[in-house]
């Protein structure tokens, strides 16, 4: 009997994992360069300039950062003005390329951004790890950051 009880315990372990984690911001299974393509031919008619964000679904910063996007003070400014594509990075083991390409240095910390004209070129990219400390710089900070 104990074995029995021990086995469905087991068997039902990885169920109890994924009810107490918090829900993906990230696909992390997505084909990012189709994404950030699809993410263009909306943002064009619009003359939207896409946002690409790059994180992870482990990283408290990229989570606070999404959170703001969604219901924080910039919220709006981001809904108005970008069209968001997050970019899963994994362990920094993902879509490095991508990154690169667009002159965003990782290794400076996540969540990061590049900003593309609605023809995909690069206009601004965060080089310095500017929002690597979205937690700490809180929801007006973030706000500032992208006002400024």
């Amino acid at each position: 009997m104990r074995h029995l009880i021990a086995a469905l315990l087991f068997a039902a372990t990885p169920l109890f994992a994924q009810a107490g984690s918090p829900p993906a911001i990230y696909d992390e299974a997505a084909d990012a360069k189709a994404a950030i393509r699809a993410s263009l031919a909306e943002a064009a008619p619009a003359k939207l300039p896409v946002l690409v964000v790059f994180g992870a679904n482990w990283c408290g910063d990229c989570r606070m950062l999404d959170a703001t996007f969604k219901t924080g003070p910039s919220a709006p400014l981001i809904a108005k003005h970008f069209k968001v594509v997050k970019v899963d990075v994994g362990r920094f083991d993902r879509n490095v390329d991508i990154a690169e390409a667009y002159r965003v240095p990782l290794k400076k910390g996540i969540p990061a951004v590049a900003v593309l004209s609605t023809e995909g070129k690069l206009v601004y990219a965060t080089e310095g790890g500017e929002l690597a400390d979205a937690r700490k710089m809180g929801d007006q900070g973030v706000y500032d950051f992208f006002t400024r």
